[in-house]
């Protein structure tokens, strides 16, 4: 049955490779926004420097899968601080333009033509991903439950994706109920009154937005391995939106927040793709698809807004952000 044919992809894809790498990206946007209040809106421009951290330490320099990894790391946090020493002083909706704009600047520098013997520029980077699947131990084969199915390659990068995820939340948790990680909800709720109690907030947000900006940078090396093809224009700003829908679905500030929204939000999206392609041809095309998918994100938002602002398993209260 049609229907059955859409719960299973629909299911596939929330669990699949492209749900954790999503997962990840927003676990680190959850820490800049959910705790600390910080608006980031381009946290998709770590992702893109995640992503080529890895494919030009293996095609341009030579070098071990892992150290690409390495190289991601290093390239998010060196984003961040250069972001954030001349921003995070800014008020939050000034935050958001410029960090928006930095990672579309970023973008727009990876593409551009003096780039190219690095990045290959528009023409994008391949070949980079063999390492990481040489090492994969499953066996050749398909595995999964009933309908639900995975190849070996599949599984393989779920196993590394979803446990970085796992990773990433026990860290998220043990943080957050550390002092350190009451300092970064104190300053959410009132930065003026940490600053009162000698804590310099400037360090605290710089460092909440590079501990974000790496997961980010993970989440876009994932994002590589899986596609084994990069191009710049894959790290577009509707990304970002696409993380913020997730994180505002799940719950902000909540620790299995953004894999709830995650995994939902992927579910409703192959639904709502696998319904339209089920229609014939000449009442649904390919475009038309694409920019329903949008539109269909944006509903979600402004239904979350007007009927659940906190998301599923949010706190309202944590929507509440000091822009002063």
């Amino acid at each position: 049955m049609e229907i059955v044919n859409i719960l299973t992809i629909s299911l596939e894809t929330a669990i699949g490779p492209v749900a954790a790498v999503y997962v990840l990206a927003v676990i680190g946007l959850n820490l800049h926004f959910g705790y600390t209040g910080l608006l980031n809106f381009g946290q998709v421009g770590f992702m893109l420097l995640g992503a080529y951290g890895v494919a030009i330490g293996v095609n341009t320099f030579g070098l071990s899968l892992w150290s690409g990894f390495l190289i991601s790391v290093g390239c998010a946090v060196f984003m961040a601080l250069v972001l954030g020493i001349p921003t995070v002083r800014l008020r939050a909706d000034y935050l958001a333009i410029a960090t928006i704009a930095v990672a579309e600047v970023a973008r727009l520098v990876y593409r551009a033509e003096f780039a190219r013997p690095l990045t290959n520029s528009v023409y994008g980077m391949q070949g980079f991903a063999d390492g990481f699947y040489a090492a994969n131990p499953i066996p050749s084969g398909s595995y999964g439950i009933g309908a639900v199915d995975f190849s070996s390659r599949q599984l393989w990068l779920m196993t590394v994706a979803w446990g970085m995820v796992a990773l990433g939340l026990l860290a998220t948790y043990m943080l957050m109920h550390s002092p350190w990680g009451r300092v970064i909800k104190g300053i959410r709720e009132d930065e003026e009154a940490v600053r009162s109690l000698g804590k310099n907030a400037f360090s605290y947000k710089l460092q909440i937005l590079v501990l974000g900006g790496v997961f980010g940078g993970l989440a876009g090396a994932m994002l590589a391995l899986h596609q084994q093809n990069l191009a710049p224009d894959q790290f577009m700003p509707e990304v970002t939106f696409y993380l913020w829908a997730m994180l505002l679905l799940g719950g902000a500030a909540r620790t299995f927040g953004p894999v709830l929204g995650t995994t939902v939000m992927w579910f409703l999206l192959a639904a709502f793709d696998e319904t339209l392609r089920s229609l014939p041809p000449d009442i649904m095309g390919n475009a038309a698809i694409g920019a329903l998918r949008d539109a269909f994100v944006g509903l979600v938002l402004v239904l979350l807004i007007i009927f659940r602002p906190q998301g599923i398993i949010g706190n309202r209260k944590e929507m509440l952000v000091n822009v002063k």
